[in-house]
């Protein structure tokens, strides 16, 4: 029965297991080596402009326009707070009983 049951079972070999590890090890260097420019570009000779890349301008207006939405969005969302809930209610119930709102210190 044991014969049986170790036929079945697969046998690793030491061997490919240690050459798999050697395959995904890698050993190329996994960051851009350091130039010294600035994001890594060279600057244009002097008098000339550097050179937008395709994505730029669309990332520019897609960053700085979802920002400035965000911003008009939050100054004008409208206030849910507990406490200015409580105080309109607090007036309306007590003009329906016919009090006074204002509040005068004494």
């Amino acid at each position: 029965m044991l014969s049986s049951l170790s036929r079945r079972v697969p046998r690793t070999n030491p061997s490919r297991t240690l050459q798999q590890q050697r395959r995904n090890a890698g050993g190329a260097p996994h960051y851009n080596e350091p130039s010294g420019w600035l994001f890594g570009e060279k600057p244009p000779p002097s008098g000339q402009k550097r050179q937008r890349e395709s994505w730029e301008l669309m990332w520019y207006w897609g960053m700085f326009g979802s920002m400035g939405l965000a911003t008009v969005l939050i100054y004008y969302k409208p206030d849910t707070s507990i406490q200015t809930w409580a105080l309109k209610e607090a007036k309306e119930r007590m003009e329906a009983r016919g009090e006074k709102v204002e509040y005068k210190p004494s």
